[in-house]
């Protein structure tokens, strides 16, 4: 039995709370609050909710204050659940907690002999502070955008602990393996992808190739490269759409590109209904995990242009479903923004591809994946 911890409920946690309640394997699933978006289908018998500090997070977020400090900030309502869980591992076979959630309960655990799988959701922060220190020297003028952990030595002793202490560190993808220290133990266990879906009947086929970018409006995500390969790019043919929250003024935005159509957030299912009128998906990310945009993206028949960088690389099969991309290269972008231009005939074939790459990577081979490497390393967790 599994004792599972994260301090929200998002698509991926979600997926593996639900299959290990189906397998009956599921100890409990601690967790801040499960309702509304954040609902699972896991018995309340086997739910632990931990509310009161992510409550207090959301209402001060909703009073206008984006990172609360003290009791109700993010970091404090990781610790806070994380020290629930550690007196209640109790009963369970294994641990699994998230990244900066984990340290007392894998402590916990590993006075009872208990395995500590780990799940580590963006590339390991020593790779992710390189990254984002290099790009803010390569665009000092999107630095504030970068969002970059400002953590302090406490925490990152926190992170380091927290890997040495894993058994098993699970990866979203091949990008956030490679961060990780030599000698880790390791897999990478891929993100599913919703249903493929059929295009709509009234999709419009003519007017300009229609790019979408989805995603916060930083230069981590690679906004700014977008832009400068759009002003390279300079073609009449070729629109841009950006759904996302802007960090700066809009004359910031404006001044970088000042033809691209903005698309404000909105939930999720008219974020899919967008990409049924838009053609390719742009993601030139410095630093990610693996960004879910992707795959939501093939869902709709989208193909890709992206980096290794935003966690996807095996998604792409080279001018079949997308185009892979370095980091830092807006000419490399604008070339294949270009190529898709100039090549429209080839968009119908790839819309099929990008449905049927998104139909291999379905949750259940997320979940299996997983479990499956439990089991191998704690025959026990079966009981």
């Amino acid at each position: 039995m599994i004792l599972l911890s994260h301090p929200t409920v998002n698509a991926f946690n979600r997926a593996l709370a639900e299959a290990l309640e189906r397998a009956g394997r599921l100890a409990a699933f601690h967790t801040t609050i499960t309702f509304g978006r954040r609902s699972v289908a896991v018995p309340r018998q086997r739910l632990r909710h931990h509310p009161w500090r992510e409550l207090g997070r959301l209402t001060t977020q909703r009073l206008g204050w984006r990172n609360p400090p003290g009791p109700f900030g993010i970091d404090a309502v990781y610790r806070s659940l994380d020290r629930a869980v550690a007196r209640q591992v109790g009963g369970a076979r294994a641990v699994y907690c998230y990244e900066d959630g984990a340290l007392a309960t894998f402590q916990a655990a590993q006075e009872r002999g208990l395995p500590r799988f780990y799940e580590l959701p963006i590339a390991y922060w020593e790779t992710t502070q390189r990254l984002l220190r290099a790009e803010a020297e390569r665009w000092p003028e999107w630095a504030f955008t970068l969002q970059s952990p400002d953590d302090s030595a406490a925490k990152l002793e926190r992170k380091a602990r927290e890997l040495e202490l894993a058994d098993l560190v699970i990866c979203p993808s091949r990008f956030v393996e490679a961060s990780l220290p030599p000698g880790t133990p390791s897999i990478v266990a891929e993100f599913g992808s919703p249903p493929p879906v059929d295009p709509p009947a009234d999709r419009r086929e003519d007017g300009p190739l229609r790019l979408l970018f989805v995603g916060t409006m930083s230069q981590r995500k690679g906004l700014a490269d977008v832009f400068q390969a759009m002003r390279l790019l300079d073609r009449r043919d070729v629109a841009l759409s950006v759904l996302g929250t802007p960090l700066a003024p809009w004359s910031f935005y404006r001044g970088a590109c000042p033809q691209f159509t903005f698309e404000s957030p909105r939930p999720h299912r008219e974020v899919l209904r967008l990409m049924d009128s838009c053609d390719v998906l742009i993601l030139p990310s410095i630093v990610e995990g693996r960004a879910l945009v992707q795959q939501e993206a093939l869902s709709r028949g989208l193909p890709l242009l992206v980096t290794p960088n935003a966690g996807g690389e095996d998604l792409i099969e080279p001018g079949v479903t997308g185009w892979l991309v370095p980091i830092r290269d807006p000419a490399a972008l604008a070339d294949r923004i270009a190529w898709f231009a100039d090549h429209r005939g080839e968009l119908p074939g790839m819309r099929q591809a990008a449905r049927r790459m998104a139909a291999t990577r379905s949750w259940d081979v997320y979940t299996r994946r997983i479990i499956t490497a439990i089991d191998e390393l704690c025959p026990a967790a079966h009981e």
